[in-house]
């Protein structure tokens, strides 16, 4: 890796962002870091700056990852008081690595631009256990310079990278996965309702699904949350919510109809208005659950 790209700013340390710095510092690189909360410890004891502002981290390092939950949060991240743009000097790069708009995405590009400065979306699949697992699938738009500059730094925290094409089209993919998650999501808790109700042992059902044309990730792993009713969250609902009405909002805007994207939103709606924000997205199945008046398993701890 080049000594340039040795010196990383990350911005946004919670459950994605700090495993993401750590395997980062673990390949080598120097990080400059800035949360709103105290970065974790680990980070600082391996040899992390810690900065006092987004404009500090610009300063100090030559790409800056900002990884938070949603377009405001990046926007001033970037354009507020004490942000990034703020700190910047010609030939650096900011690589946000949050799930956004798409839209809002390519404004921010063009004012990084401005700057004489690159910049790239990237947002990522893969939850949590990718986070730690250095195994996310990360998608990205911008110019193939600045993807061919800052792909050490991806192939450190991620397996399955791709450049989609220009700034934008990465948060695109992104909002795309998050249609096909929570529609599978919603697909595989109606079908196991649809056995526990009929008196088959959603377990059993489930592993005879795993061999077939059905199976999938989603039905491997939310599938047994589902039956074992173990909801801590790798990705919560309110995130979930957020990504599906970026695709709602998109939609709109395109003129174009997402009927089973609309149906699984509100879905989450009716998790979080029941208070399950904070639960993991596989808990989408307790909204059709008690419109069914039926649960796929008993909770074990009852």
């Amino acid at each position: 890796m080049e000594t340039i790209m040795t010196k990383v700013g990350f911005i946004g340390l919670g459950i994605m962002g700090g495993p993401m710095a750590a395997n980062l510092q673990a390949g080598g690189c120097k990080l400059y870091l800035h949360d709103l909360k105290n970065p974790p410890l680990a980070l600082v004891e391996g040899g992390a700056t810690v900065c006092t502002s987004a404009t500090e981290v610009a300063k100090r390092a030559d790409v800056i990852i900002v990884m938070v939950p949603d377009t405001p949060h990046v926007e001033e991240v970037l354009f507020g008081a004490d942000g990034v743009a703020a700190g910047l000097t010609p030939g650096k790069i900011v690589v946000d690595m949050s799930s956004i708009s798409p839209m809002a995405t390519k404004e921010f590009a063009k004012k990084i631009n401005k700057r004489q400065c690159d910049y790239l979306d990237a947002p990522v699949s893969g939850g949590e256990v990718g986070a730690r697992a250095a195994s996310l699938t990360i998608m990205v738009g911008g110019s193939q310079e600045a993807f061919d500059r800052v792909r050490p730094l991806f192939e450190l925290m991620g397996k399955n990278i791709t450049l989609v094409g220009g700034n934008g089209d990465g948060q695109t993919t992104k909002v795309a996965n998050q249609i096909i998650v929570a529609l599978n999501i919603q697909a595989v808790a109606e079908a196991l309702l649809f056995a526990s109700k009929a008196g088959a042992d959603p377990a059993r059902v489930r592993q005879a699904l795993m061999g077939g044309f059905a199976a999938s990730r989603i039905l491997e792993v939310h599938g047994e949350r589902m039956v074992k009713r173990t909801f801590a969250p790798g990705f919560r609902i309110e995130l979930h919510q957020k990504d599906l009405n970026l695709a709602l909002q998109g939609a709109k805007s395109l003129g174009i109809s997402l009927p089973s994207t609309a149906t699984a939103q509100e879905l989450m709606n009716s998790c979080a208005a029941h208070g399950m924000a904070q639960l993991d997205h596989s808990a989408l199945c307790q909204a059709i659950e008690r419109m069914s008046n039926h649960a796929i398993a008993a909770d074990p701890a009852q």
